[in-house]
């Protein structure tokens, strides 16, 4: 049975707001450590909207749009910094069903939310525009989806890239599509992401963009941030391999540079975890996205992902004691 055809049920998480499960993916939308505190903790405050809501425009990019907890959250803080900004939000949805049960089953009634409105339209309708809002809800393959974003020349101040984890959505992590939404990210903005994962990291890096490390939110594990270089930054990358050194303060950067990897994660990207999925014609299935990924690991001359946890993890015992 499909998402759109499945019956959603609304399972609570730590921070008394509710998520999903996805049977079609058989992954829940959010950590049960708390859905809400994800959307700010992860995507909006990585993405610094607090500071950016001072600019007359801010242009938003919600890739996996879900429950729409990331475009609310986002909304939310915008506007309490500047309710005169205006906004222009693109998202980027394969199941229409998804919003449109997260209004149905109530989920924002605890948020003491005032925007309930533009949520329920932009999940009905697709289409929002008020005298500070301009939002559009793109339904279908994000693949497809994310061409239409970069024709319209849509320029992101901030990308929230939020699909499903790599080993079950390969698809949305690929080199080929992160090129295409590394695109639509402004030449000033910041893409977010939950993932820590070596071969997303890479096929961002492959895309030309710096990334840098977040803290967990619920978790053990860090998320992502990427931006593009400013003047004055270097980053060098090989087939994987990735060369980071610190930068010098740029008092003209819009916001302070990325948070830098610990030395643990650079190792990462060195071994075979960092070689990145690949989906050259962007319409593969996950499952050949997958096994061309092993593929390639297998041929490589990368250093074991086993080696890698097993020196750190000796080294952090090493620590303790």
């Amino acid at each position: 049975m499909s998402d759109s055809e499945e019956n959603f049920t609304p399972q609570a998480t730590a921070d008394g707001s509710f998520t999903f499960v996805s049977h079609e993916f058989g992954e829940s939308f959010h950590s049960h450590f708390g859905a809400k505190q994800e959307s700010f903790l992860k995507f909006v405050a990585p993405t610094q909207l607090a500071t950016s809501a001072h600019k007359p425009v801010l242009r938003l990019l919600d890739i996996c749009y879900g429950l729409g907890y990331n475009t609310a959250a986002a909304l939310q803080t915008i506007w309490a910094v500047n309710p005169s900004c205006n906004v222009e939000l693109i998202g980027l949805e394969l199941n229409p069903s998804v919003p449109q049960a997260a209004i149905a089953h109530h989920l924002f009634d605890n948020w003491n939310y005032e925007y309930t409105a533009i949520l329920t339209q932009l999940a009905f309708e697709h289409q929002v525009q008020t005298d500070r809002l301009k939002a559009s809800l793109l339904i279908g393959d994000a693949r497809t989806s994310i061409g239409l974003v970069h024709q319209l020349d849509f320029q992101a101040d901030a990308i929230f890239l939020d699909p499903f984890s790599p080993p079950q959505c390969p698809h949305l992590w690929t080199v080929e599509f992160l090129k295409l939404v590394s695109q639509c990210l402004h030449a000033d903005g910041i893409l977010a992401t939950y993932s820590c994962a070596a071969a997303v990291r890479t096929a961002l890096l492959a895309a030309g963009l710096q990334i840098g490390s977040t803290p967990p939110v619920g978790r053990r594990s860090p998320g992502t941030v990427a931006a593009y270089p400013r003047d004055g930054e270097q980053i060098s990358t090989g087939k994987v391999a990735v060369s980071f050194c610190p930068l010098p303060h740029i008092p003209f950067a819009p916001y302070p540079l990325l948070p830098p990897l610990s030395q643990e994660e650079k190792e990462h990207l060195l071994t075979r975890a960092a070689i990145p999925y690949r989906d050259p014609q962007l319409k593969s299935p996950a499952d050949v996205i997958v096994m061309r990924r092993r593929q390639e690991q297998q041929t490589c001359l990368l250093e074991p992902t086993s080696r890698w946890r097993k020196r750190w993890l000796r080294g952090n015992e090493e620590l303790i004691i």
